[in-house]
Protein backbone atom coordinates (compact mmCIF):
# COMPACT_ATOMS: atom_id res chain seq x y z
CA UNK A 1 0.00 0.00 0.00
CA UNK A 2 1.16 3.55 -0.76
CA UNK A 3 3.13 5.19 2.05
CA UNK A 4 2.02 8.59 0.70
CA UNK A 5 -1.64 7.56 1.03
CA UNK A 6 -1.07 6.28 4.55
CA UNK A 7 0.49 9.63 5.49
CA UNK A 8 -2.53 11.53 4.15
CA UNK A 9 -4.84 9.05 5.89
CA UNK A 10 -3.11 9.55 9.24
CA UNK A 11 -3.40 13.33 8.92
CA UNK A 12 -7.10 13.09 8.07
CA UNK A 13 -7.97 10.72 10.93
CA UNK A 14 -6.21 12.94 13.48
CA UNK A 15 -7.97 16.02 12.11
CA UNK A 16 -11.36 14.27 12.05
CA UNK A 17 -11.05 13.22 15.68
CA UNK A 18 -10.00 16.76 16.67
CA UNK A 19 -12.98 18.28 14.80
CA UNK A 20 -15.35 15.86 16.52
CA UNK A 21 -14.04 16.97 19.92
CA UNK A 22 -14.47 20.62 18.94
CA UNK A 23 -18.08 19.95 17.86
CA UNK A 24 -18.78 18.43 21.25
CA UNK A 25 -17.17 21.37 23.05
CA UNK A 26 -19.07 23.94 20.92
CA UNK A 27 -22.43 22.69 22.18
CA UNK A 28 -21.71 24.02 25.65
CA UNK A 29 -20.46 27.51 24.58
CA UNK A 30 -22.31 30.78 24.45
CA UNK A 31 -23.19 32.45 21.15
CA UNK A 32 -19.97 34.41 20.52
CA UNK A 33 -17.68 31.64 21.63
CA UNK A 34 -19.69 29.19 19.58
CA UNK A 35 -19.27 31.33 16.45
CA UNK A 36 -15.52 31.42 16.95
CA UNK A 37 -15.40 27.67 17.55
CA UNK A 38 -17.55 26.98 14.48
CA UNK A 39 -15.21 29.12 12.36
CA UNK A 40 -12.30 27.01 13.57
CA UNK A 41 -14.23 23.82 12.81
CA UNK A 42 -15.16 24.98 9.29
CA UNK A 43 -11.53 25.83 8.57
CA UNK A 44 -10.66 22.34 9.78
CA UNK A 45 -13.33 20.86 7.50
CA UNK A 46 -11.69 22.56 4.52
CA UNK A 47 -8.38 21.02 5.54
CA UNK A 48 -10.09 17.64 5.89
CA UNK A 49 -11.54 17.97 2.38
CA UNK A 50 -8.05 18.79 1.13
CA UNK A 51 -6.63 15.61 2.68
CA UNK A 52 -9.43 13.55 1.13
CA UNK A 53 -8.73 15.06 -2.32
CA UNK A 54 -5.05 14.21 -1.94
CA UNK A 55 -5.91 10.65 -0.92
CA UNK A 56 -8.25 10.35 -3.90
CA UNK A 57 -5.58 11.53 -6.36
CA UNK A 58 -2.95 9.22 -4.86
CA UNK A 59 -5.31 6.20 -4.84
CA UNK A 60 -6.26 6.64 -8.51
CA UNK A 61 -2.60 6.56 -9.57
CA UNK A 62 -1.99 3.12 -8.02
CA UNK A 63 -2.47 -0.40 -9.37
CA UNK A 64 -6.13 -1.49 -9.86
CA UNK A 65 -6.22 -4.03 -7.02
CA UNK A 66 -4.73 -1.56 -4.50
CA UNK A 67 -6.82 1.32 -5.86
CA UNK A 68 -10.08 -0.57 -5.20
CA UNK A 69 -9.18 -1.05 -1.53
CA UNK A 70 -8.18 2.57 -1.01
CA UNK A 71 -11.24 3.99 -2.77
CA UNK A 72 -13.43 1.92 -0.45
CA UNK A 73 -11.64 3.58 2.48
CA UNK A 74 -12.22 6.99 0.93
CA UNK A 75 -15.97 6.39 0.74
CA UNK A 76 -16.00 5.83 4.50
CA UNK A 77 -13.95 8.97 5.11
CA UNK A 78 -16.22 11.05 2.88
CA UNK A 79 -19.27 9.76 4.76
CA UNK A 80 -17.58 10.66 8.05
CA UNK A 81 -16.80 14.16 6.74
CA UNK A 82 -20.40 14.69 5.62
CA UNK A 83 -21.60 13.72 9.09
CA UNK A 84 -19.24 16.31 10.61
CA UNK A 85 -20.55 18.97 8.24
CA UNK A 86 -24.14 18.15 9.18
CA UNK A 87 -23.24 18.31 12.84
CA UNK A 88 -21.56 21.71 12.41
CA UNK A 89 -24.52 23.04 10.43
CA UNK A 90 -26.92 21.95 13.16
CA UNK A 91 -24.75 23.40 15.92
CA UNK A 92 -24.35 26.70 14.06
CA UNK A 93 -28.03 27.12 13.22
CA UNK A 94 -29.21 30.55 14.39
CA UNK A 95 -32.85 29.49 14.60
CA UNK A 96 -32.46 27.57 17.84
CA UNK A 97 -34.05 29.17 20.86
CA UNK A 98 -32.90 28.63 24.43
CA UNK A 99 -35.22 25.69 25.00
CA UNK A 100 -34.02 24.05 21.81
CA UNK A 101 -30.40 24.56 22.83
CA UNK A 102 -31.10 23.06 26.25
CA UNK A 103 -32.83 20.11 24.61
CA UNK A 104 -29.89 19.74 22.24
CA UNK A 105 -27.44 19.76 25.14
CA UNK A 106 -29.46 17.35 27.27
CA UNK A 107 -30.83 14.94 24.68
CA UNK A 108 -29.82 15.74 21.12
CA UNK A 109 -26.15 16.08 21.94
CA UNK A 110 -26.13 12.62 23.50
CA UNK A 111 -27.81 11.12 20.43
CA UNK A 112 -25.44 12.98 18.14
CA UNK A 113 -22.39 11.88 20.04
CA UNK A 114 -23.68 8.30 20.15
CA UNK A 115 -24.27 8.35 16.39
CA UNK A 116 -20.88 9.89 15.81
CA UNK A 117 -19.25 7.31 18.04
CA UNK A 118 -21.08 4.52 16.22
CA UNK A 119 -20.00 5.98 12.91
CA UNK A 120 -16.38 6.14 13.99
CA UNK A 121 -16.57 2.64 15.42
CA UNK A 122 -17.86 1.35 12.09
CA UNK A 123 -15.19 3.39 10.34
CA UNK A 124 -12.47 1.84 12.48
CA UNK A 125 -13.85 -1.65 11.87
CA UNK A 126 -14.03 -1.01 8.12
CA UNK A 127 -10.54 0.44 8.12
CA UNK A 128 -9.26 -2.63 9.96
CA UNK A 129 -10.92 -4.94 7.43
CA UNK A 130 -9.50 -2.91 4.56
CA UNK A 131 -6.06 -3.03 6.16
CA UNK A 132 -6.36 -6.80 6.40
CA UNK A 133 -7.39 -6.90 2.73
CA UNK A 134 -4.37 -4.74 1.93
CA UNK A 135 -2.14 -7.17 3.83
CA UNK A 136 -3.59 -10.08 1.86
CA UNK A 137 -2.94 -8.18 -1.36
CA UNK A 138 0.66 -7.60 -0.23
CA UNK A 139 1.04 -11.33 0.52
CA UNK A 140 -0.43 -12.22 -2.87
CA UNK A 141 1.88 -9.78 -4.59
CA UNK A 142 4.88 -11.17 -2.69
CA UNK A 143 3.88 -14.71 -3.70
CA UNK A 144 3.49 -13.57 -7.30
CA UNK A 145 6.97 -12.01 -7.26
CA UNK A 146 8.46 -15.16 -5.73
CA UNK A 147 6.74 -17.26 -8.40
CA UNK A 148 8.03 -14.91 -11.08
CA UNK A 149 11.57 -15.19 -9.71
CA UNK A 150 11.25 -18.97 -9.67
CA UNK A 151 10.02 -18.93 -13.27
CA UNK A 152 12.96 -16.76 -14.32
CA UNK A 153 15.36 -19.14 -12.55
CA UNK A 154 13.81 -22.14 -14.34
CA UNK A 155 14.06 -20.37 -17.70
CA UNK A 156 17.72 -19.59 -17.04
CA UNK A 157 18.37 -23.27 -16.18
CA UNK A 158 16.58 -24.37 -19.35
CA UNK A 159 18.63 -21.89 -21.38
CA UNK A 160 21.86 -23.27 -19.90
CA UNK A 161 20.72 -26.83 -20.65
CA UNK A 162 19.89 -25.81 -24.22
CA UNK A 163 23.36 -24.32 -24.62
CA UNK A 164 24.89 -27.56 -23.28
CA UNK A 165 22.83 -29.64 -25.75
CA UNK A 166 23.84 -27.37 -28.63
CA UNK A 167 27.49 -27.71 -27.61
CA UNK A 168 27.15 -31.51 -27.41
CA UNK A 169 25.43 -31.52 -30.84
CA UNK A 170 28.26 -29.48 -32.34
CA UNK A 171 30.81 -31.83 -30.77
CA UNK A 172 29.02 -34.87 -32.19
CA UNK A 173 28.83 -33.17 -35.59
CA UNK A 174 32.61 -32.63 -35.46
CA UNK A 175 33.13 -36.31 -34.54
CA UNK A 176 30.92 -37.36 -37.48
CA UNK A 177 33.04 -35.21 -39.82
CA UNK A 178 36.24 -36.81 -38.49
CA UNK A 179 34.78 -40.31 -38.88
CA UNK A 180 33.78 -39.48 -42.46
CA UNK A 181 37.27 -38.26 -43.27
CA UNK A 182 38.82 -41.38 -41.69
CA UNK A 183 36.47 -43.58 -43.70
CA UNK A 184 37.47 -41.87 -46.95
CA UNK A 185 41.19 -42.29 -46.09
CA UNK A 186 40.71 -45.98 -45.31
CA UNK A 187 38.80 -46.51 -48.54
CA UNK A 188 41.61 -44.87 -50.53
CA UNK A 189 44.21 -47.00 -48.76
CA UNK A 190 42.18 -50.14 -49.43
CA UNK A 191 42.03 -49.27 -53.12
CA UNK A 192 45.79 -48.71 -53.24
CA UNK A 193 46.42 -52.05 -51.50
CA UNK A 194 44.20 -53.88 -54.00
CA UNK A 195 45.94 -52.10 -56.86
CA UNK A 196 49.34 -53.06 -55.48
CA UNK A 197 48.19 -56.67 -55.13
CA UNK A 198 47.25 -56.78 -58.82
CA UNK A 199 50.56 -55.23 -59.83
CA UNK A 200 52.55 -57.70 -57.69
CA UNK A 201 50.47 -60.56 -59.06
CA UNK A 202 51.17 -59.44 -62.63
CA UNK A 203 54.89 -59.14 -61.90
CA UNK A 204 54.99 -62.63 -60.36
CA UNK A 205 53.14 -64.04 -63.37
CA UNK A 206 55.58 -62.42 -65.77
CA UNK A 207 58.53 -63.74 -63.75
CA UNK A 208 57.05 -67.25 -63.76
CA UNK A 209 56.60 -67.10 -67.51
CA UNK A 210 60.12 -65.79 -68.05
CA UNK A 211 61.64 -68.45 -65.79
CA UNK A 212 59.59 -71.11 -67.55
CA UNK A 213 60.82 -69.95 -70.95
CA UNK A 214 64.44 -69.87 -69.74
CA UNK A 215 64.21 -73.43 -68.42
CA UNK A 216 62.50 -74.59 -71.57
CA UNK A 217 65.20 -73.30 -73.85
CA UNK A 218 68.00 -74.59 -71.59
CA UNK A 219 66.60 -78.08 -71.42
CA UNK A 220 65.78 -78.28 -75.11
Amino acid sequence: MSEIFEGYERQYCELSANLSRKCTAALALDREQKKQKISEIRAGLEDAESWIRKMDIEARNLQPNVKAVLLAKLREYKSDLNNLKSEVKRIGSGNLNAAARDELLEAGMANSLTASADQRSRLMMTTERLNQSGDRIKDSRRTMLETEELGVSILQDLHQQRQSLLHAHNTLHGVDDNIGKSKRVLTAMSRRINKNKWIIGAIVAVLVVVIGLILYFKLK
